[in-house]
């Protein structure tokens, strides 16, 4: 064990501006057992400092502002990083500039290597709760849908709950299919497939690609995205993998989408939790000013139980194989489904929803409400009541007062 690494400096927004996300070296000798990482500031400041890790041979996790230190070795790490061989030579801690107040901040990390460390017990898995009772909706031939939320976190970001809490909480909110999005991070796609079998649902890998201009979900097992590089590095990027990017919450707060993209990606998150007044129609109208052409999905963002969220809430259905059953069968189910543009999105499991079927709109449960589309609207008469509308893209859910029910998405 050599002396520690010590790296001081006073930050300012000045700074910040042509260096957001600085490196700071260190050395890993060759034999190393571990890597333990600290980060000090005075919070009081107002100061919000992201914190990562880049090994010699690659990205080794991210924790944002939610840890102020980290412990890699090579059997585990802290959630949010790789465990894994400590290769030899030149890492370095990775800080995001995420926060600085107007008078600057004097920050200090220190890095130990090839020190005994100690990391948290694991929790203990909760016990697999009851399933409710599936809602069988109307779908195409050979095709069936699954209830699903294509936004939540776990330990691994900022997030409260492990992988398995967060799965168990699903299969209690009623749900088929879960994609697990930590910030920059895919230090959690190890436990997803062991995990969705153990509690029967498809726990489907993600990233939230995470910048202050806009957040962007990579989906599938892509290895990791780079967030610092443009963001149309990130489409294409995602694309050639093989995986599927949507823009997500694009008009939420200080992360509302603000990155230029000459190429769009095929997912758009019109419906996030943070639309709680839907008659405002700012989603859908960014949604239909975008291109409705891109597949419309939902996400509840979930942290926690104590956030005020709700786990489904909004729903994305999603028309995926009906010979999908399992859990492995349905995580490259579900991502087909979304590649192919099926896909509604209802407020809840339970609620109205808006069906694309067989080049027709199905409204289910919705009877006095309208499906308002680009060319026309229609009044819905019956629980169940089909239109065959002239417009392809774009349609929605709404009642007498403009509050949005559901989207509907165009399969392609």
């Amino acid at each position: 064990m050599g002396a520690p690494t010590i790296h001081r400096g006073f930050w300012t927004r000045d700074l910040r501006a042509d260096k957001h996300w600085p490196l700071l070296p260190f050395d890993v000798p060759a034999g190393c057992r571990s890597i333990a990482v600290d980060l000090e500031f005075d919070q009081a400041s107002g100061a919000v400092i992201d914190l990562g890790c880049d090994g010699a041979h690659g990205w080794r996790g991210w924790s944002g502002g939610a840890r102020r230190s980290y412990v890699i070795t090579p059997e585990a790490a802290t959630p949010g990083y790789v465990p894994g061989d400590l290769e030899p030579g030149e890492w370095h801690v990775v800080l995001g500039l995420h926060r600085l107040p107007a008078s600057g901040v004097e920050v200090t990390v220190t890095i130990r290597t090839d020190v005994d460390v100690e990391l948290p017990a694991k929790r203990p898995d909760p016990p697999v709760p009851a399933k409710p009772r599936p809602r069988g909706l109307p779908a195409g031939a050979g095709l069936r849908w699954v209830a699903t939320d294509l936004h939540a976190h776990t330990v691994h970001s900022d997030g409260t709950l492990t992988v398995a809490e967060l799965a168990a909480e699903a299969v209690a909110a009623g749900l088929d299919a879960l994609a697990v999005t930590d910030h920059n991070t895919v230090s959690h796609h190890a436990e997803l497939a062991q995990v969705g079998r153990k509690y029967g649902i498809a726990l489907i890998p993600g990233q939230e690609v995470t910048t202050e201009f806009g957040h962007a979900n990579a989906f599938g097992d892509i290895g990791w995205v780079d967030f610092r590089e443009p963001a149309a590095n990130w489409v294409k990027a995602v694309r050639e993998r093989g995986g599927l990017l949507s823009i997500n919450h694009p008009l939420a707060g200080d992360c509302a989408w603000r990155h230029p993209l000459p190429e769009h990606p095929p997912l758009v998150e019109v419906w996030h939790s943070s639309w709680a007044a839907r008659e405002w129609g700012g989603p859908v109208a960014w949604w239909q000013a975008w291109g409705t052409a891109a597949t419309p999905i939902g996400g509840s963002d979930w942290h926690g139980p104590d956030e005020g969220v709700r786990l489904g809430a909004p729903t994305t259905w999603v028309a995926v194989d009906a010979h999908a059953r399992n859990a492995d069968e349905l995580v490259p189910a579900v991502l087909e489904g979304l590649r192919a543009g099926r896909t509604a999105v209802s407020a809840d499991r339970t609620g109205p929803v808006l069906l694309p079927m067989d080049g027709k709109v199905i409204a289910l449960d919705a009877p006095g409400t309208l499906v308002v589309g680009p060319e026309a609207t229609h009044k819905v008469r019956f629980d169940r009541d089909t239109f065959d509308p002239p417009g392809a893209h774009g349609h929605a859910l709404c009642d007498h007062n403009g509050t949005v029910l559901s989207l509907a998405g165009t399969p392609h």
